[in-house]
């Protein structure tokens, strides 16, 4: 079965958004390691003042593990697909949390302009037809200097962290196919085998105009599987 994409993915997760915090929060480390991805943008002063973009919020995990990093940060939270959009938004949230309805590639026809001062992007990339598309429009929203902390699962490349992710994969596919979501979770396997390694996708960040660019590991089960990957728009010359 071929990877979903566009529509028919966002469909499938407004399916899954009912069981959707259940099964993340039996995942050991699952928001632990949002958070530590989070604290890795680097940004300072509890975020006071800042703008900060959550591209791909889903049920609003990832807008959690910000708001809980930079509590002062103005956060505007975005996904493509509606169902899980309406979990997070019925959430509470401060004032200083928005939510909006749009795939990651259309930002600007949604409204979200640039001078964010970051934008933390969980578990989307591999889930996007165009990955480098995806990420001209990150570093378009971005102000000189902005950072992106990109927390996926992206393989090291060794055939035993492969393994480790499958054998997890396998034993979830029965509990998910009960829930009639078979083919989102065989998406989610399958999204995960087929996308770059880490380094590879370190490489796409530095194609794409970013600097000091950084693959981060996580701990615990999810080492050598799940990574946070950093950059930052490089600073405008100032002219002499």
């Amino acid at each position: 079965m071929p990877t979903m994409r566009d529509a028919a993915l966002a469909s499938a997760f407004d399916h899954a958004a009912r069981t959707y915090d259940t099964l993340v929060n039996a995942n050991p480390g699952y928001h632990a390691h949002l958070r530590r991805s989070a604290r890795r943008l680097g940004l300072p002063a509890q975020g006071r003042g800042l703008r900060v973009l959550d591209l791909g919020c889903g049920t609003g995990a990832s807008t959690a593990a910000l708001l809980s990093v930079l509590p002062d940060a103005e956060i505007t939270a975005v996904d493509a697909s509606a169902g899980m959009l309406e979990r997070a938004a019925a959430k509470p949230w401060p004032s200083s949390v928005t939510f909006a309805h749009t795939p990651a590639e259309h930002l600007a026809a949604a409204g979200i302009d640039g001078g964010f001062d970051a934008v933390f992007a969980a578990y989307l990339f591999r889930n996007t037809a165009d990955p480098d598309r995806v990420l001209t429009s990150v570093r378009d929203v971005l102000a000189p200097g902005g950072r992106v902390a990109v927390h996926e699962y992206t393989l090291s490349g060794k055939h035993r962290h492969r393994a480790v992710w499958s054998a997890v994969c396998a034993g979830l596919l029965p509990v998910t196919t009960a829930l009639g979501d078979g083919a989102l979770y065989r998406h989610l396997w399958r999204s995960v085998v087929e996308f770059d390694t880490a380094a590879l996708f370190a490489r796409r960040l530095s194609a794409a105009g970013f600097s000091r660019v950084a693959v981060l590991p996580l701990p615990g089960w999810q080492t050598g599987i799940t990574h946070t990957i950093v950059g930052q728009v490089p600073q405008e010359r100032t002219r002499g």
